[in-house]
């Protein structure tokens, strides 16, 4: 039995009918859920991980794109994750284009952050060369996730932030009014705003940004 025979064996078992309906609610309905909350998925997916590495290793793109297509959203986290961990000393210059296509297939929230942080952002402190251009084709883009990843990427970069390329992010869209557009203005200016606060402050009062984005960028800040 390979990876994800095993991995699909095992999750079943571990199915929760009522877990499965409160978090398909939680996600609004767009997703099929077994109903394995995170501690016990990750519980499994560690043990058989580890059972399978030489497998998972010497394939880990294909084997979590396909976790990534099958229809309940725990796979899903599962091959986001692998994926997450696996690739990190094995990026191509082309990655691009792979990052690209997993955070426009099923695509909300939950996925969408954790590929923008640690998927995308890895990726261009990796291919630093890369940012403008990638940057620049995601926050045009008229699928509004990729936007969102624009103005994310760089979460947890900490004092090496950007903050130029943030502004400009943040300038782009500051009109918009798709919520996860604004709410992502102001996690991402209240993430740096951690490092570098007088800098947040100075860009919030100095430009237009929508009311959620303003309120999200300062609420730790002037506590």
């Amino acid at each position: 039995m390979n990876f994800i025979q095993e991995l699909e064996k095992e999750l079943f078992a571990h199915r929760n009918a009522e877990n499965a309906t409160k978090m398909e609610a939680y996600m609004k309905n767009n997703f099929t859920f077994l109903g394995i909350k995170t501690e016990n998925r990750r519980a499994i997916v560690k043990h058989l991980w580890k059972k399978h590495q030489p497998e998972i290793k010497s394939d880990f793109r294909s084997i979590c794109w396909s976790l990534f297509n099958k229809k309940e959203r725990e796979f899903h986290y599962c091959g986001m994750e692998i994926l997450i961990q696996e690739i990190k000393k094995q990026y191509k210059n082309e990655d691009d284009l792979l990052i690209e296509k997993w955070l426009t297939t099923h695509s909300w929230w939950d996925s969408v952050d954790l590929l923008a942080k640690y998927l995308l952002g890895n990726y261009l402190l990796k291919f630093p060369e890369q940012t403008l251009e990638v940057i620049e084709r995601f926050s045009n883009s008229e699928n509004m996730w990729l936007n969102r990843s624009a103005i994310l990427f760089q979460l947890g970069y900490k004092k090496n932030t950007d903050f130029e390329l943030l502004q400009s992010e943040c300038e782009n869209h500051k009109h918009s009014k798709e919520f996860f557009i604004q709410k992502a203005i102001g996690w991402a200016l209240r993430d740096y705003g951690r490092f570098n606060p007088n800098a947040v402050i100075n860009y919030v009062e100095s430009t237009n940004l929508k009311p959620l984005s303003k309120k999200e960028a300062l609420k730790n800040i002037l506590k």
